[in-house]
């Protein structure tokens, strides 16, 4: 047995064995095999490349391979922006350092890669500077094409005349052969873009969507504005509470960015996540309705209440009703469904599933056959009969509501302040019933009873109200009022909002069911995983009280969440999406790596050891075995026009 076969063995053996394993996937394993070969001398490279019709076609999807490569790992990225620095904010030194960092890119790697990769950078350097990005857009244009004029593998038609050559019976020109002409003319081009061409460039910046950038949406929304943080107390009440028993973001609408603990950063946490003494909220909305909430945390609780409890007892009932189909509250939510308006009566629990839920109502949508818990006067409650909205009306005993309802564990009295931030405030400003599901059954002043008072009912000092709800919710506003509140966003976590987080305008479709249905109601963290940050409507921005908003049929709505949540909206039929993600930010840590193949595989023809077809397969091979791109990056990184293109032209060469 020969050298020869042993070694066509061996590869044989190996291949059968990662076909088996599955270890790499079966294409990789082709072109392994297919490299080894060539490279062991086994075949030569138009015997290697035989069963794909010509050598230069796999060289130029290589390319493509080797160029994705580069930029998956932010190598290209990198040089480009280092290259940036020279160029100052003056146009001519700008111009000049964009095409030779595009040139010498393009010379290596594919023209329109290139052209794609250094685009955000020369737009950033445009904005910062104040040169119009027209200015230098095109000389970006221009300097790719010329650089690919000065090597074998910076353009396709390089590669196809090189193949010409090997059909002809001639010697193939080497990697460097187009430098010494392809050198010159993108010198020459160079210099006369920055010295006369410039003139002829366009001198008016390019109108573009305010919806593009991460920076504008911030702007449009004024979400830096509502920006701040918050710091928990070592002692808080809220120690050992999880956000949702807090209330931090239900209460006032605020969203809860980042959890900042030990130095690190938990972007959007969980509703679970428990609270621990010194965490760090990075929070976003108003201050002011955050403060407004806390001024409740004031109200004091009265020990001795059971005189007042009684007085109301007599005069308030509770009845169970079924919702009707066809009914104007089917549909709406609890907190719209006009119960408290056109019945005189109050929600204070649903049937579900067998048990009363009494909590977190505010949200929850009526549907028709709910059976419903409501509290008013006696009168009221009488008159429920008469309305077609209703049937099986049930008037509960006292009985019953302890065994079901546990009225005596849910009421107590609490006095305002005589000289609290209280007094001459609204019920309805106080959102309690909304947040902690707090309902005022009565107001006790100057001996006089005011049962089930409206939410226009203006508080005095020395009030006292019998509130209907969990008594535990009051040490939430108290933690509330504990915590410190810093408006001052330090620079780092400025960063993390825009690096971690992501921002996204969408707009329904116009065949969406969502259309009507109330932000509150559509619950994008829970549903989604993100936040709704902002709405834009009919030129004029809504950030704030928007769980009470309704979607409508052209709404603009501003996203916010991790990359791979808002990803998923873009297969969302409800969706469309108006500022699409882009590329996910390159992975900068395989840059070394990546440089170092690509280095390779120019040496290797360089120093004659191995023509650029094989070089360059068994290069993006490479890539794709470290984990610089994976498989199917490769495949989508291959522009098929190019290569349709090519196989014609080697066809008519022959």
């Amino acid at each position: 047995m020969t050298f020869e076969i042993s070694l066509v063995l061996g590869i044989l053996v190996i291949s059968l064995i990662l076909f088996i394993s599955e270890v790499i996937r079966m294409d990789v394993v082709a072109l392994l095999v297919l490299g080894a070969l060539a490279v062991t001398g086994l075949v030569d490279s138009n015997q290697a490349f035989a069963g794909f019709s010509n050598s230069a076609v796999i060289t130029v999807w290589a390319m493509f391979i080797l160029s994705e490569g580069l930029t998956r790992t932010g190598i290209a990225d990198i040089i480009g922006r280092q290259v940036m620095r020279f160029g100052g904010s003056r146009e001519i030194p700008l111009i000049f350092v964009i095409m030779i960092t595009g040139a010498v890119l393009s010379a290596f790697m594919n023209n329109i890669g290139v052209a794609a990769l250094m685009l955000p950078v020369v737009v950033e350097v445009a904005r910062r500077t104040g040169v119009a990005a027209s200015r230098l857009l095109m000389p970006l244009a221009y300097s790719t094409l010329l650089g690919g004029l000065t090597t074998l593998i910076g353009t396709p038609p390089n590669l196809l005349i090189s193949e010409s050559l090997v059909l002809g019976g001639h010697e193939p020109f080497g990697l460097f052969d187009f430098t010494p002409l392809g050198g010159a003319v993108m010198v020459i081009g160079v210099i006369f873009v920055v010295i006369g061409g410039r003139f002829l460039l366009p001198s008016t910046s390019v109108k573009r969507d305010k919806h593009v950038s991460q920076r504008s949406l911030r702007s449009q929304y004024k979400l830096q504005e509502r920006t701040f943080v918050m710091h928990v107390p070592m002692d808080s009440v809220l120690v050992g509470k999880t956000l949702a028993e807090s209330r931090i973001g239900a209460s006032t609408g605020l969203i809860i960015l980042s959890l900042l603990r030990n130095g690190r950063n938990d972007t959007l946490p969980r509703r679970q996540t428990v609270i621990r003494g010194g965490d760090g909220l990075l929070v976003q909305g108003r201050i002011d309705q955050f403060r407004e909430l806390r001024r409740w945390s004031d109200l004091v609780i009265e020990r001795e209440s059971s005189v007042l409890k009684s007085m109301v007892a007599s005069k308030v009932v509770y009845a169970s009703v079924v919702v009707n189909e066809g009914s104007p509250v089917v549909s709406e939510l609890i907190r719209h469904a006009a119960f408290r308006t056109r019945f005189d009566v109050a929600v204070v629990g649903v049937l579900r599933k067998g048990r009363y839920r009494l909590t977190n109502l505010a949200y929850v949508p009526v549907k028709a056959g709910d059976q419903i818990l409501v509290q008013g006067e006696v009168d009221a409650i009488a008159q429920l009969e008469k309305f077609p909205d209703f049937r099986d009306v049930e008037i509960f005993s006292p009985d019953q509501l302890r065994d079901a309802y546990q009225t005596d564990e849910r009421m107590f009295v609490v006095r305002v302040p005589k000289d609290g931030d209280l007094a001459g405030e609204t019920l309805q400003k106080s959102r309690l019933a909304d947040v902690f599901d707090f309902r005022v059954l009565a107001v006790f002043r100057d001996g006089e009873l005011r049962i089930m008072p409206r939410g226009d009912e203006i508080l005095l000092g020395s009030d006292l109200l019998l509130i209907e709800g969990q008594q535990t919710d009051l040490d939430v506003l108290r933690g509330m009022q504990e915590l410190e509140i810093d408006t001052k966003v330090p620079g780092n976590l400025g960063t993390l909002e825009s690096e971690r987080l992501t921002l996204m305008d969408a707009t329904l479709d116009p065949r969406s069911s969502l259309a009507g249905k109330t932000v509150g109601e559509m619950n994008f963290r829970e549903r989604y995983g993100i936040e709704l940050a902002g709405i834009w409507r009919e030129g004029t921005t809504i950030g704030t009280e928007l769980a009470d908003e309704r979607l409508q049929i052209g709404d603009a709505l501003l996203l916010l969440g991790p990359r791979d949540r808002l990803q998923l909206l873009s297969t969302d039929s409800d969706f469309l999406i108006l500022t699409p993600l882009g590329q996910e930010p390159p992975d900068t840590r395989r840059a070394p790596l990546a440089a170092l193949i690509m280095a390779g595989v120019v040496g290797s023809v360089m120093m004659g050891m191995a023509p650029i077809s094989v070089a360059a397969v068994i290069g993006g091979t490479i890539m794709v075995l470290t984990g610089c791109l994976n498989m199917e990056q490769a495949y989508r990184s291959i522009d098929w026009r190019a290569r349709i293109a090519v196989q014609p032209c080697i066809s008519q060469t022959r």
